[in-house]
């Protein structure tokens, strides 16, 4: 209310509504880790599309299955991922060249990938504390192809414009250190009529380092790492991601690892079966990975056959992860994340083939194991044939049975979560309560009406719960606020079953 009635007259008051809309939160951001050639190695990078991938990661690389998922992903619809890429830093090394005794510059990461770079320097013909520094390819053209160009730096830490803070802000190529407490820039990397890029201006030393492949202690130590930082830790620091994709990792315990990973962040595992798995193999279920953590993953078999483009496009046969992650977001975009990533709209688009073919009696031995199929048809190609969790074994009769039911609820509880931060603090009394029940009852039902919960009503479909019962007296006491949201989640339909019947004829009298 006005703050003092002063004066006879009119006075305006805005009331709040306690209308604090939710927003459904993304379904499809992926992360993927593995080894790169080049990339950022200190935090998860975000791209957009394969160019930004193979701009920033190196791009398809025959040492990794990493590039190949990505692009995978991509192609399949995907629209973001984080990438984590793994490194040996025991072999690893990052390229440098010290300029004049005066500038160490190094590159941004490790990896042969920096030799092909040089650093030109120009020094203002105005002041004599001023230079520009060019980071170039000399690979492409000897006399150098500039890639990043910084003007008016300076040697002084106390300057705006000093060199070591520009090239930590602005640069992703380099980084830079004063030597010897050197004041004035380092000369001109050209003395007289620009040619070549002198040898002394190129960098050096850069190594790729052991190629970390999955299923080999050095991966599985870089990727989850005992001292809980660096690896898929990187992606504690992102905003959000909901797929987890690690190509090529089988290993049963580091398996059993990523889905506690997951389950701890709300996010989903798509894993990949062993290379060369057959329906005999696999007839004792996907083995030591159904944990109770396994409802936030899904198990896929077999290898899909695609075009190897470093191989002449000769095909070759690749982990599921990248396809189905692809396949998912596809699905999300169109149908919703509460349409099961399977079925004939769920086709794979680049995939020539799977490696093991499948019966529908094969099938039906693996499918009520929990090992989601990936099927070939004449009709629809290569499609996913399966939307089980890791806990869809029917001996097990999980409430989480079906993927689309956990990523419903996953999606669900991500935006709740974010879209009820406003609650804290609040009053705990029945204002805010009701203010809860209208903010997520809206949310709950403009889902309903997207056709995301079973039921024709409301009422059927959902329900939201916060008052007194749900919070008691001595939970107000505590500062606790209890909020109670229930769903009828949509289920495929796994088995289509049509009856046929002969009509006997009509029997005159």
């Amino acid at each position: 209310m006005p703050s003092a009635l002063t004066y006879p007259g009119v006075y305006i008051e805005e009331i709040p509504s306690g209308v604090h809309t939710i927003t459904g939160v993304a379904t499809s951001i992926a992360a993927f880790a593995g080894w790169a050639p080049s990339g950022p190695t200190d935090h998860a990078g975000l791209v957009l599309g394969y160019a930004d991938f193979a701009r920033t990661y190196g791009g398809i690389d025959n040492r990794s299955g990493l590039g190949y998922a990505v692009n995978q992903f991509f192609a399949n619809g995907g629209q973001q991922a984080y990438i984590v890429r793994l490194v040996d830093g025991t072999t690893a090394k990052a390229a440098a060249v010290t300029l004049d005794g005066k500038l160490l510059v190094t590159a941004a990461n490790e990896g042969v990938w920096a030799n092909d770079f040089a650093i030109v320097i120009k020094q203002s013909t105005f002041d004599a504390t001023r230079f520009r520094l060019t980071v170039a390819n000399w690979q492409l053209d000897p006399a150098g192809v500039p890639v990043e160009v910084f003007d008016n730096l300076s040697m002084d830490p106390a300057d705006p414009r000093f060199v070591t803070s520009v090239l930590a802000d602005q640069s992703a190529f380099v980084t830079a250190a004063v030597q010897g407490g050197a004041t004035t820039p380092p000369a001109n990397t050209f003395t007289g009529t620009p040619g070549n890029i002198p040898d002394g201006s190129k960098l050096s030393g850069g190594v790729d380092g052991t190629v970390l492949a999955p299923n080999v202690a050095a991966f599985e130590t870089a990727l989850l790492p005992l001292s809980g930082s660096g690896g898929l830790y990187q992606l504690d620091r992102i905003n959000l991601f909901n797929l987890l994709c690690v190509p090529g990792e089988t290993n049963t315990g580091v398996i059993s690892s990523l889905e506690t990973f997951c389950r701890a962040r709300r996010a989903f595992l798509i894993a990949d079966c062993v290379d060369g798995a057959t329906v005999g193999s696999l007839q004792g279920g996907p083995g030591g990975i159904t944990g109770s953590d396994s409802i936030n993953a899904a198990f896929y078999f077999p290898w899909v056959i695609a075009a190897d483009p470093l191989q002449q496009n000769r095909p070759d046969a690749f982990p599921p992860c990248g396809f189905v992650a692809g396949i998912y977001a596809r699905t999300d975009a169109a149908r919703g994340v509460w349409k099961a990533p399977a079925g004939s709209e769920a086709s794979l688009t680049g995939a020539l083939g799977v490696s093991t073919v499948l019966t529908n009696a094969e099938n039906g031995v693996l499918n009520p194991l929990a090992i989601n199929c990936i099927r070939n048809f004449p009709v629809y190609g290569t499609v996913i044939w399966g939307a089980r969790t890791l806990q869809g074994n029917d001996e097990q009769g999980s409430e989480w049975k079906y993927v689309p039911v956990r990523r419903t609820a996953l999606f669900i509880e991500e935006s709740l979560y974010r879209g009820t931060q406003w609650v804290v603090f609040e009053p705990n009394d029945e204002p805010l309560w009701a203010q809860i029940r209208l903010n997520i009852g809206s949310f709950m039902q403009n889902l309903f009406r997207q056709g995301a919960f079973q039921g024709t009503t409301p009422s059927d479909a959902y329900f939201v719960k916060c008052d007194k019962e749900t919070t008691t007296q001595n939970d107000i006491n505590l500062g606790i606020v209890n909020i109670v949201v229930g769903f009828a989640p949509l289920k495929p339909a796994e088995f289509v079953v049509i009856q046929l019947q002969q009509m006997a004829g009509q029997i005159q009298t």
